[in-house]
């Protein structure tokens, strides 16, 4: 388990629901992985991340699948990608990912509490 945090820390993330547009293998990355554009709603418009999903996920079953994200990280380059946010799922002790995503379809852009 991690250090214990404070809400205040939590409070400035800013996590939110998009639906996934696009997806393509990020050919440049050491480690398998795939290049995903979502769109986090009207604030926060259309974001592309690189990540390591591939294990489970592909374009067939992601393209308009709803998703979560860090929106607030500064951008990173991953592989010759522009990672503007942060897909979160969880991790198996292989490194396998399984993706968080709610239950029921919602607004793309709302945020996480």
């Amino acid at each position: 388990m991690k250090p214990q945090t404070t809400y205040d820390t939590y409070e400035k993330l800013d996590i939110r629901l998009g639906t996934v547009l696009s997806v393509k293998k990020n050919e440049k990355a050491r480690k398998p992985s795939l290049v995903v554009e979502v769109d986090f709603g009207k604030e926060i418009g259309v974001r592309t991340s690189s990540a390591q999903i591939t294990h489970y996920y592909n374009s067939d079953n992601l393209v308009g699948k709803q998703v979560i994200g860090v929106c607030n990280f500064p951008e990173k380059n991953i592989a010759g990608i522009k990672s503007q946010f942060l897909l979160l799922g969880s991790i198996d002790d292989e490194g396998k990912v399984t993706l968080v995503h709610p239950s029921q379809k919602a607004e793309n852009g709302l945020p996480i509490a």
